[in-house]
């Protein structure tokens, strides 16, 4: 038996903190400890997690020495991780992890990111049976979960299989935090040097564990407007626009797809929307939304690399922090629609309190690591590079929901 059931890593930063914060109160008996650079600020923030969490270990490691890593890896179940910008700091942990076959969870919204760690550690991660599980925030889980609830609810009703699915964010409040940001930026720079990086991000089966055996839609644009009566009859009138992290949660959706063998369906198609509202401006604000995220990430992409480096990290919100305790005190609802092979057409609705990046990330990263070491028997039999659905949804569909977290699926015919 290992010493620790979870160890959380980025313990000190900003989300770490509240991830810290909210296993001290979920956690229950479980074994944890927290990790990171520094002892005296790990020592300070365990000083504010309560009584219960004054006797968890604490682990100094750091990505740029991996035989630290390596020495955390190998006394804990899990390792959840905070630190970002993943595509710099992250491959040597999932290293670690997929070596010691320790099962893992992160926040990234890097698809290049997943990409490295499918080509580099998918294999050794199987033979060792580590789950090294990503995308376990508001990117991508709530896109994925409600695609996966609906697959269950159909199943159940012997409906058939998804087709046509689209998320659409109906309300949204609250920041973007400095550590998506900097993930954001680190995409964009790999992209605007790489011009393999840029082909695969314009691949909607870019994580796939098999480009050949996915259908074809054509064109999957991850910034586009529509009408809301394109997507489902109950959002007659309304308009949808870009949202702005399509890019990264429907590959997180397709390859979850693509490691369950299809089960949701060989003509599933998936994308994703933000809610622009009914009043005569919503079809204009949806063109200008849709058309400059399409903008800003092909001439990102492109071009990023030639601005200047000093000038982007000073607009640039720093990883690692965050706004105030009101700030955050933000709220979150997606409405997922699909319609199955038979006909039949569902809604899967996923709503949380608190900060999208912050607060609600913090509860479904938590829940995520205590969903891997402590549900063992709900936990798919896959190992490898998975998915939040792919590696862990039976058990999220029991978990969220006691953690506060509303998720509701209903048959709309």
């Amino acid at each position: 038996m290992r010493e620790f059931d979870i160890v959380l890593y980025g313990a000190t930063g900003f989300v770490g903190k509240l991830t810290a914060g909210y296993l001290a109160k979920a956690g229950g008996d479980a074994r944890i400890a927290l990790a990171g650079r520094s002892h005296d600020k790990l020592l300070a923030v365990r000083e504010t997690l309560g009584d219960k969490a004054q006797s968890w270990p604490l682990i100094e490691a750091d990505a740029s020495q991996p035989s630290t890593l390596n020495a955390m890896a190998a006394r804990t179940q899990v390792v959840v991780t905070t630190v970002g910008p993943y595509i710099k700091y992250g491959l040597p942990l999932v290293a670690a992890c997929a070596a010691a076959g320790t099962d893992y969870a992160d926040l990234t919204g890097e698809p290049m990111f997943v990409r490295e760690s499918i080509d580099l550690h998918h294999k050794e991660a199987i033979d060792t049976g580590a789950r090294i599980v990503h995308s376990c925030g508001f990117d991508s889980i709530p896109s994925d979960l409600t695609v996966y609830a609906l697959y269950r609810r159909a199943a159940e009703d012997q409906a058939g299989e998804l087709t046509d699915t689209n998320m659409v964010v109906r309300s949204f409040a609250g920041g973007v935090s400095g550590g998506t940001v900097a993930s954001l930026i680190e995409v964009m720079r790999t992209a605007s040097t790489d011009p393999e990086a840029r082909r695969l991000m314009n691949d909607p089966y870019t994580l796939t564990p098999d480009r050949g055996a996915e259908p074809e839609f054509g064109a999957q644009p991850d910034a586009r407007w529509r009408r809301g009566r394109e997507i489902a009859p109950e959002l007659d009138g309304y308009w949808t626009g870009a949202f702005v992290m399509a890019a990264t949660n429907t590959r997180i959706v397709r390859r979850s797809n693509a490691l369950l063998d299809y089960a949701y369906g060989r003509r599933f198609e998936y994308a994703e929307q933000m809610s622009l509202g009914k009043s005569i401006v919503a079809p204009v604000a949806a063109a200008m939304a849709t058309g400059g995220n399409a903008a800003t990430l092909a001439l990102g992409t492109r071009y990023f690399n030639r601005l200047p480096s000093k000038l982007v990290e000073r607009i640039a919100p720093k990883p690692g922090t965050g706004p105030s305790d009101r700030a955050r005190e933000g709220h979150y609802t997606v409405e997922t629609y699909t319609t199955t092979t038979t006909g039949a057409r569902y809604r899967s609705t996923m709503s949380q309190k608190g900060d999208p990046g912050y607060k609600a990330t913090s509860v479904l990263l938590g829940e995520s690591g205590l969903a891997l070491a402590l549900d063992r028997d709900r936990l798919s039999e896959l190992r490898g590079v998975l998915t939040p659905a792919a590696a862990m949804g039976d058990a999220l569909l029991v978990r969220l929901p006691a953690a506060g977290v509303s998720l509701e699926t209903t048959r709309l015919n």
